[in-house]
């Protein structure tokens, strides 16, 4: 392999030797020969900094360096600032090629894309929701330019695998080749990312309908070297003599202290903890007569506000701390982080590996502090605090990362009914009209919708005339309807991805603040909010209200659970950690401990209690008069079992995968969960039909009833998953 690069074009070895570099890394060797050969797909596997970007880059501009006119490669990024740091990065390659580049975003300078527009060639960083304005607004131009496409390159693929962007981004991949007339002759298609769960399985994810072979290359002298402590903190309300103790100050107190004169990413979850952290840093730095190293980064920011901070993270001139929610997940390149904390459990585990992987990116190792508060325990805590979820949640993910290297997989069994609907009133503003079987066939049948079936669109598009999205002309095409051309034609239709809708609480005539959408709400559910425990009365969805009555009942716990599903293998990990009573990482003979010493006796507490209570061997606690039942599984069997136990009329929460059913006894709790056992149970579909409301994406508002209810159940409920637990309680139940 140490003669990989002499197959590259000679100016791009030039580049190379112009780097000081002594040799390529293994996976930009291994990327050479498929990528020159352009007969077949390229998923390239590897952490960050491992050099995927150059692994593509490389044979790809050897490939189109002496090709004058026509684009030659489509680089597809989920972030516009991501677009801007490839600018950055390729500048100098392009440079010594003669080889334009244009980034072309809402945001890019329009003489560049100007001067694109009269001569196409060379290379172009695109967002997929300015390919959707090009191909509505422009198609017979892109059909020009892109006439000579020879690579299309996804960067950061995780970040679209299984979501409606990312089903948006594979329809535009398919409409574009069938516009280029490439459907028999596909354009190879690379994917680049870090964190990809089930990696075999996702080629399918990368060209669903796999008229090319995809070749996998991974990392396999990766020696990622990571440092990572988790901290403890209690919340204490102060009893007697004693002072309460504020855990999220004390967060600070440490943030201030582990972050000041560096470069740090602090992730907090939600942007009201990203604000209320940064805002006490801020106060600190005031107090204490220093400059402010510490901003928020959040999507609610005004774009100069986030650009500005990591344009001052980028230069390394200053010492400062971006305290963010997701926005500073991905690869942008925001100079030498020194480490990357985080406050409260993670969302998922590829999340985690991708925050890792800010730090550390110049050599170091990659520094993770984890700060996980927990409250005070006393006679009238709850379960879940009792046993320490949260952390046991973050240190069950540090172990399935670091031990197993596992991440969640995409959930490839959705259907993405809004996307679909989107494409179809998309392809109809591309072509101006389009017939019903056409457009199956470009979308489902051999697009990425394949999940679809034919009634399902049918259905689909008889609403859609039914509401004047669209119109059937009397030679059977259809056009835009009155509707379909208002949505088309605003500049918000390119996106098909939004932020949860903020839902008003409200109980009596009092507003008790805003929640957003974004996991179960039902009627008779009982829902932690504002540090107390609430009953679902109604939903008004036309007005964005839950109204709900204070429910009386035990402590409500601190952790909740995440907006995010949480995956079944997260929640067999916490069980087995509890179980076994260690969390250690085992390498070689030794173990590894990576836990302060306030951290150790929170989990002390929660395994103490989790052995008191016998859970080892058992799925049923009573405490007073509430029952919980522990499955450890994934949060859509949780949802599952939590509707048919509401649908038998019991009053049901679920708190961080941790069921609890109130005025219930364990003896009628163990018999309704046997009689359950033996039913037929409700589908999915049957199960959404009994939840108010199901708009989580963007265009939902449009799709018929039915079509929203096979979407949302077959995204928040797993009845087969639900039925064989209830079925193995029953046999446990029943050998007792």
């Amino acid at each position: 392999m140490i003669d990989e690069y002499k197959k590259l074009d000679i100016r791009v070895q030039q580049w190379i030797f112009k780097q000081g570099w002594a040799n390529l890394r293994e996976i930009q060797c291994l990327s050479i020969e498929p990528i020159l050969s352009a007969e077949t797909d390229v998923l390239i596997s590897a952490s960050t900094a491992a050099g995927k970007t150059e692994a593509f880059f490389l044979p790809a501009i050897s490939a189109i360096a002496d090709q004058k006119e026509g684009i030659g490669i489509l680089y597809i990024s989920p972030l516009k600032a991501l677009i801007n740091d490839q600018d950055r990065r390729l500048e100098s390659l392009s440079d010594l090629l003669d080889m334009p580049i244009t980034p072309w975003h809402g945001d890019s300078l329009q003489s560049r894309k100007n001067k694109l527009k009269r001569s196409p060639a060379g290379i172009v960083l695109i967002t997929p929701e300015s390919l959707e304005s090009l191909l509505i607004r422009d198609a017979g131009w892109v059909k020009f330019a892109f006439s000579n496409l020879k690579y299309i390159v996804i960067d950061e693929f995780h970040a679209f695998l299984g979501t409606e962007r990312g089903h948006h981004l594979l329809s535009l991949l398919h409409r574009l080749e069938h516009l280029l007339g490439r459907l028999k002759s596909p354009i190879p298609r690379t994917a680049l990312s870090a964190t990809l769960g089930e990696l075999e399985k996702v080629p399918f994810s990368l060209r669903p309908n796999q008229s090319l072979p995809c070749k996998i290359i991974k990392d396999s002298h990766s020696t990622s070297t990571f440092k990572i402590q988790v901290k403890g903190y209690v919340n204490s309300v102060g009893v007697d003599d004693k002072a309460p103790i504020d855990a999220e100050y004390q967060i600070c107190q440490d943030l201030l202290k582990f972050c000041r004169g560096g470069n740090h990413l602090v992730f907090a979850n939600s942007r009201k903890r990203t604000e209320s952290i940064a805002a006490t840093l801020s106060d600190f730095c005031d107090q204490k007569i220093v400059p402010n190293e510490f901003f928020p980064h959040h999507g609610s920011l005004s774009k100069e506000l986030r650009e500005s901070l990591e344009k001052r993270l980028q230069k390394e001139q200053l010492p400062t701390t971006a305290v963010c929610t997701m926005t500073l997940e991905l690869g942008i390149d925001i100079g030498k982080v020194n480490s990357v904390v985080q406050v409260t459990a993670p969302h998922s585990i590829s999340s985690l590996r991708q925050r890792m992987g800010r730090s550390g990116r110049r050599g170091g190792p990659s520094i993770l502090r984890m700060l996980i508060a927990e409250d005070e325990l006393t006679k009238d805590s709850s379960v879940i605090d009792k046993l320490r979820l949260e952390l046991v949640q973050s240190l069950a993910m540090i172990r399935l990362l670091i031990s197993n290297k596992w991440y969640e997989p995409a959930d490839t069994s959705l259907y993405h009914f809004s996307a679909l609907l989107h494409q179809t009133l998309a392809v109809i503003a591309q072509w101006g009209g389009i017939r019903a079987e056409q457009l199956f066939k470009l979308l489902c049948k051999e697009g990425p919708f394949q999940n679809v079936r034919v009634e399902n669109f049918k259905a689909l598009l008889i609403h859609m005339g039914n509401t004047e999205l669209i119109t059937q002309l009397g030679n059977g095409e259809i056009v835009l309807g009155l509707l379909g051309e208002r949505i088309t034609n605003h500049y918000t239709f390119y996106a098909v991805f939004k932020t949860p809708e903020e839902f008003r609480v409200i109980s009596g005539v009092t507003t008790i603040g805003t929640v957003p959408v974004d996991s179960l709400v039902l009627i008779g559910q009982h829902i932690i909010f504002a540090g107390k425990r609430w009953r679902v009365k109604d939903i008004d969805t036309d007005k964005k209200v839950i109204y709900v009555e204070f429910s009386k009942g035990g402590k409500p716990p601190k952790f909740g659970g995440s907006g995010m599903l949480i995956h079944d293998v997260v929640r067999q990990e916490m069980y087995n950690i509890l179980k076994e009573g260690d969390y250690k990482i085992s390498v070689g003979d030794q173990k590894v401990d990576f836990a302060d010493p306030p951290a150790k006796k929170l989990f002390h507490e929660g395994i103490v209690f989790f052995n008191a209570a016998g859970l080892a061997n058992r799925s049923l606690l009573q405490t007073g008069n509430t029952t919980y039942i522990f499955t450890w599984l994934g949060d859509k069997i949780v949802n599952t079992i939590v509707a048919l136990l509401i649908k038998e009329g019991y009053e049901v929460g679920a708190y961080a995968g941790v069921i609890e059913v109130e005025k219930t006894s364990l003896e009628d709790a163990k018999a309704i969960l046997q009689t359950l056992a033996q039913a037929q149970l409700p589908n999915e579909t049957i199960l959404a039909e009994s939840v108010l409301e199901k708009q989580i994406e963007k265009f939902d508002e449009f799709l018929p009833d039915d079509v929203l209810s096979i979407e949302y159940g077959n995204k928040t409920f797993d009845t087969n998953g639900a039925k064989k637990w209830l079925e193995k309680f029953s046999r446990e139940v029943s050998k007792k």
